[in-house]
């Protein structure tokens, strides 16, 4: 548990009185408005699908895709290994061995420059989360004990007017939550574009066009 964890349900209560305030829309002209529109959501929803993202499956992720790059190796040791390739037939099939030698290992494209990157990619990620999620809690822990919050509270109490002050109240808490969240979104944008490339489907980059079947003892009929 971590200390968004920890705030979750007092913020979640906080934040649904704000979304409770602003069904109807924020105050004219208030600074709010160009979050609303960008994210398309607001504040309390937003806080809840966050919740959801847990960098915990991740953090050992990249490791766990990384163990599989030695069964790359042993493969690529067993291409290259002059005993287990010698002879007419070793000679015949030499474009072929070389050609998935490259396939399985040689630069970024290679299964195993992928590999490399898928395991790069989910470290990242679960940077992202952790780091995103820390500055949320801050940001929560920051509202929670604001003056905004105690508006808030009052104009949602049973029976009370939201009147003016906790409309703009509700607005304010709002536009300090969502901002901290659309860092964090920009920032998820940013890791797809940087590691998208890296993470396309590999492609079979060789050819056995021209290998000489004819000359192996290991005849094709």
């Amino acid at each position: 548990m971590d200390a968004l964890d920890r705030l979750a349900e007092p913020g979640l209560d906080l934040l649904g009185r704000v979304d409770t305030l602003l069904a109807g829309g924020a105050p004219e002209g208030h600074r709010l408005w160009p979050l609303l529109r960008r994210m398309q959501v607001l504040p309390g929803d937003a806080l809840r699908g966050f919740l959801d993202l847990h960098p915990a499956p991740l953090n050992g992720a990249g490791h766990a895709v990384r163990g599989l790059v030695r069964g790359y190796d042993e493969v690529c040791r067993t291409l290259t290994d002059p005993a287990a390739w010698s002879g007419p037939a070793a000679s015949a099939y030499d474009q072929a061995r070389s050609a998935l030698l490259r396939h399985l290992d040689e630069g970024p494209e290679s299964l195993v420059g992928r590999l490399e990157a898928t395991a790069g990619y989910a470290d990242a990620l679960a940077d992202w989360m952790e780091g995103s999620r820390l500055a949320l809690a801050r940001a929560l822990a920051d509202v929670l004990g604001s003056a905004e919050a105690v508006r808030v509270h009052a104009a949602t109490a049973p029976g009370a007017e939201p009147g003016v002050a906790g409309l703009l109240a509700a607005a304010d808490i709002a536009h300090r939550v969502l901002a901290v969240l659309g860092v964090a979104y920009d920032g998820a944008e940013t890791l797809l574009r940087q590691w998208s490339p890296s993470l396309a489907e590999t492609t079979w980059r060789g050819s056995t066009a021209g290998v000489a079947y004819h000359d192996s003892p290991l005849r094709v009929r």
